[in-house]
């Protein structure tokens, strides 16, 4: 078998390449760990400055502070609930509707897609927006308020429709020959067929749901606030830091240290979630470009 030498030329170029993609790492991945080493060292020292590789004096007393307000518990739990129940009832919504729109013989279906991408170029306002959600649907100061506003994406049923229209017609067809009906199919068949595009939009949906704090800043109420909201909150205003860190016996922890040890708290779940839809969100991604 006739095998190739690569040539030096050939070898300069993949060794200049992955420095230079060690070097992108390298320049993003940085500022989060310098966030997460200070963010576990002594409050009062990591003042000076100067923490580049490792924590100077580890300490954590940030992390202390932060799980001892009862406030961040709260929206912890809250936000982790927004999140799994946001992201769940939207994927199912949404990959309906694309099921749906993605029958050519359905009723109105040009009528259906016209309305939502519609929607992708124009909107009525926040104005608008906030008296649909707070006045008419009385939805302000609940969970809904989470929920149902936010349970329709244009651009991710557009990847499902893109998906569903590629699957094989026999896996309906024979499913029809023994008598299910279109729920059964959809559930049953289609769903568990279409993973690579369910994790793709639902990681699309937590990681918005996550970080979404307008909304709750909007419709939420003292019981509903979100942990994206707090950090908001906290990043705006150093205001009562101090004085919070005094009531709870830490009076070293600084309104910066604080800052960064909500931000690392905020930050690593949703990270954490990417290696474990790694596999099939790759795939989904490529829908568009390769069968669009």
């Amino acid at each position: 078998m006739f095998t190739h030498s690569r040539s030096f030329g050939e070898r300069s170029f993949d060794w200049l390449n992955a420095l230079l993609m060690l070097g992108l790492c390298i320049i993003t991945l940085y500022p989060f760990y310098n966030i997460v080493i200070t963010s576990f060292n002594d409050p009062t020292d990591a003042a000076r400055g100067g923490i580049t590789l490792w924590p100077r004096q580890f300490s954590i007393e940030n992390y202390r502070m932060v799980f001892q307000d009862d406030n961040i518990i709260r929206a912890f739990i809250v936000t982790i609930g927004r999140t799994v129940i946001g992201t769940a009832t939207a994927v199912v919504f949404t990959a309906a509707f694309a099921y749906g729109v993605s029958k050519n013989e359905l009723m109105g279906r040009r009528v259906f897609l016209l309305m939502a991408i519609f929607t992708m170029y124009f909107s009525g306002g926040i104005i608008p927006y906030y008296l649909l959600v707070a006045k008419y649907l009385h939805l302000k100061g609940t969970f809904l308020a989470y929920i149902i506003p936010n349970l329709f994406s244009v651009f991710n049923a557009i990847i499902m429709l893109t998906f569903f229209k590629g699957l094989p017609k026999e896996i309906e067809e024979s499913a029809k020959i023994d008598g299910a009906n279109e729920l059964r199919i959809f559930f049953q068949l289609i769903l568990p067929v279409s993973k690579p595009v369910l994790a793709t939009v639902a990681l699309y949906n937590a990681v918005f749901h996550w970080n979404s704090w307008y909304d709750a800043m909007l419709f939420g109420s003292e019981q509903l606030v979100t942990l994206q909201q707090i950090l908001m909150q906290i990043i705006s205003s150093n205001s009562n830091v101090s004085l919070a860190a005094s009531n709870l016996g830490l009076g070293n922890v600084t309104a910066a240290s604080l800052k960064l040890a909500t931000m690392v708290i905020t930050t690593v779940p949703i990270v954490l979630t990417y290696p474990f839809v790694q596999k099939y969100f790759v795939q989904g991604v490529m829908i568009g470009s390769v069968k669009g």
